[in-house]
Order: C-alpha cells, then structure tokens, then sequence
C-alpha cells in the first residue's frame, strides 16, 4: 500500500509527514482491499488548513474526504473519520448483499 503525502501552497515538516502518515496508515485495518492513500494538506489560509484524503481501493470506488479545522492534526482526524465511515459503509453493503440461504429460510421443501 502505497501513502503519498502532499502540501499545496507551503511545505509540510518532516514530522508532520510522518505523523500523517502513521495515522493513515491505520485505515487499512478496516478494509483489507486497499492500495493507494493520497492526503493533501492545504495551507493557502494558514490559520485553517485544509486536508483531503484520497483512498483508492480494488472493486470499489475511491473514497475522498476533506475537512478544515485550525491545525493541520485536528483536520486530519476529522478527515479520518469521515473515510472511515465511508469505508465501512462500503464495506456494509458489500457483504451484506446476500440473503438468507435455503437452509435457514425456516421453509420445508419437497
């Protein structure tokens, strides 16, 4: 799984990249199918930076959050939380999509 991290309109410190980058890192505990995550802080208003997450993953479609919050750590937990709901909503309907089999449909057959 690949994590790229990316600043617009500054430069991000090493820390901080690596911090962001532990963090995310936990996303793929919730779904196994997952290849990519790209997060891009934006620092044009620096008193709001803004950060994006982009997950992309197989047979599924990309997931993407952002979220604004008065330090870069603050929006990137709230972004975080946010692509993991939408995993888990994905992750719900795909296997959840099956229904009750015969054997326990409680009906005889003859």
């Amino acid at each position: 799984m690949q994590v790229n991290v990316s600043a617009r309109h500054g430069h991000l410190k090493p820390e901080d990249q690596a911090i962001i980058v532990e963090k995310v890192e936990k996303v793929r505990r919730l779904f196994d199918r997952i290849n990519a995550i790209e997060v891009t802080v934006d620092l044009e208003h620096l008193d709001k930076p803004t950060v994006e997450i982009n997950v992309s993953a197989e047979h599924a479609p990309d997931f993407v959050a952002s979220a604004q919050s008065p330090s870069i750590l603050a929006a990137l937990d709230l972004t975080i939380g946010k692509v993991e709901q939408q995993i888990r909503k994905h992750k719900e309907k795909v296997t959840d999509h099956k229904g009750p089999g015969l054997k326990h449909s409680g009906g005889e057959t003859v």
